[in-house]
């Protein structure tokens, strides 16, 4: 089963996100079988060995890895993610196996 991330970005409302509401979002994904991991991201650097290296991506605000048979399935897991249910963007993305 592929793994896919889902990446939260920082344009819903500041008020998304309670204790509460992401409390029972990660029960319901535990309790799915699907829940891989996640957590907030706080600040950092970008890096090149040589030249200058552009501006961290300071829109995202947390990741959780999920397990899904496709990506339909994982659409599906995003219901209840307090970021999505306050209207903020939560962007899918598939890790390639290799």
């Amino acid at each position: 089963m592929p793994d896919y991330l889902l990446l939260m970005h920082d344009d819903g409302p500041a008020s998304a996100g309670d204790a509460d509401s992401w409390s029972t979002y990660l029960s319901t994904l535990r309790a799915s079988g699907c829940f891989e991991g996640g957590s907030a991201i706080g600040a950092g650097i970008c890096m090149r060995k040589s030249g200058v290296a552009p501006e961290v991506s300071g829109h995202l605000t947390g990741y959780i890895r999920i397990q899904a048979e496709d990506l339909e399935h994982a659409k599906s897991l995003v219901g209840g993610n307090p970021v999505f249910e306050a209207g903020g963007t939560v962007e899918i993305r598939e890790l390639p196996r290799g």
